[in-house]
């Protein structure tokens, strides 16, 4: 049995199990009667699952190139873009065409900025088969690559024409990348949703178990509270912001460590400061802000950072999408599901929160 999870009136997002192991009913509609030829763009853990796509596409009829790319963030280059627009180009892909996402959530944010780019706009369906790409990375229309100097800053705005969410596919995720995709759950249950909390809070084992009904309710849950913000807010002008909770010091430990951390494990720790930098300003009680920390370190997910590396995350951070010219953006909580902005901390309670939330041994960080 599949849930159905509309996003605004745009598309759809498919959540269930055995979805991949016959695509074509879920994909074919999403990808159009018009459609030829379809680039599907997957990253080699799942050469399994993009075999099936490929099978099921061409038995319709339709031209499929099929390119495997790094696992990762490694996948989300320049380069590898290029690579990919060249396939298109070769291949004679029009505008009628489509591009597929399978994968992580770099796999994902890859082949949308690519079907965002190529003749200014062609179809993508996403296929997210990790936690963080479901109820993260797939849903939205954020697509992008990295440079040196930051994770996501060229991108583009591009809603997929559907998303499938094959919770099956979780079954065989490493354990430590489920643990890491939860931080983005957890995410939604401080900015929205008080019972996903709850249901971590419950049996933080059971929230992991990738075949059992507390995962599943979980996804969808939170693929519902990405879906509501994004529909009221597409391109981040205010309400799709509060999206962003922990990734501004996350995204800065991911650059300062060189992408080596999950991502959901930089966010772990980002939300941690967040809610510690927001106690100082007074706008969060020390209750939430332990519990943050009760409810991540049960899954198992960091909340401190290794000591003495202040300036260069401060460098990072004035770097994050949200900055406004010098001042630095954050979005904070006034209390559990309802979030803010705090804009132009001073620099010193920004230390202090750091101070907080470091280590002074590296091990206990991560």
């Amino acid at each position: 049995m599949s849930v159905v999870v509309p996003v605004g009136g745009s598309y759809d997002v498919v959540v269930g199990r055995g979805l991949l192991a016959d695509p074509g009913p879920t994909l074919l509609p999403m990808l159009g009667a018009a459609v030829e030829r379809v680039l599907l763009v997957h990253q080699g853990a799942v050469a399994g699952a993009a075999e099936r796509v490929e099978a099921a596409l061409a038995a319709q009829g339709l031209l499929v190139v099929c390119r495997a790319i790094p696992d990762g963030e490694a996948a989300k280059t320049a380069d590898i873009a290029a690579a990919l627009w060249a396939d298109l180009g070769v291949a004679g892909f029009t505008r009628t065409d489509a591009v597929i996402g399978l994968g992580g959530g770099a796999a994902t944010d890859l082949a949308g900025f690519v079907a965002a780019t190529w003749l200014r706009g062609v179809r993508v369906v996403q296929v997210p088969t990790t936690l963080v790409g479901m109820v993260d990375a797939a849903v939205g229309g954020k697509t992008g690559i990295n440079t040196a100097e930051g994770k996501n800053l060229v991108g583009a705005f591009h809603p997929p024409a559907g998303v499938v969410c094959d919770l099956d596919a979780l079954r065989t995720l490493p354990r430590a990348d489920l643990v890491a995709g939860m931080a983005e759950v957890v995410k939604h249950g401080f900015i929205a949703d008080a019972r996903t909390l709850e249901l971590v809070e419950a049996d933080p084992q059971a929230a992991l178990d990738p075949a059992g009904p507390v995962l599943d309710e979980l996804v969808e849950r939170s693929v519902a509270v990405k879906a509501a913000v994004v529909a009221a807010d597409l391109k981040e002008s205010h309400l799709r912001e509060i999206l962003n909770y922990g990734h501004t010091f996350g995204h800065a430990v991911e650059l300062v460590e060189r992408f080596t951390w999950r991502h959901g494990e930089a966010v772990a720790v980002g939300m941690t400061y967040a809610a510690e930098l927001a106690r100082l300003a007074g706008r969060l009680d020390a209750e939430g802000v332990a519990r943050h920390r009760r409810i991540l370190t049960s899954l198992g997910l960091p909340t401190a950072y290794p000591a003495g590396r202040w300036a260069a995350l401060h460098t990072a951070m004035t770097r994050d999408k949200k900055t406004r010219g010098s001042r630095l953006r954050f979005v904070v909580l006034d209390g559990i599901g309802m979030p803010g902005r705090l804009e132009g901390p001073d620099e010193a309670l920004l230390e202090a929160a750091y101070e907080v939330v470091s280590s002074p041994d590296p091990t206990t960080a991560r």
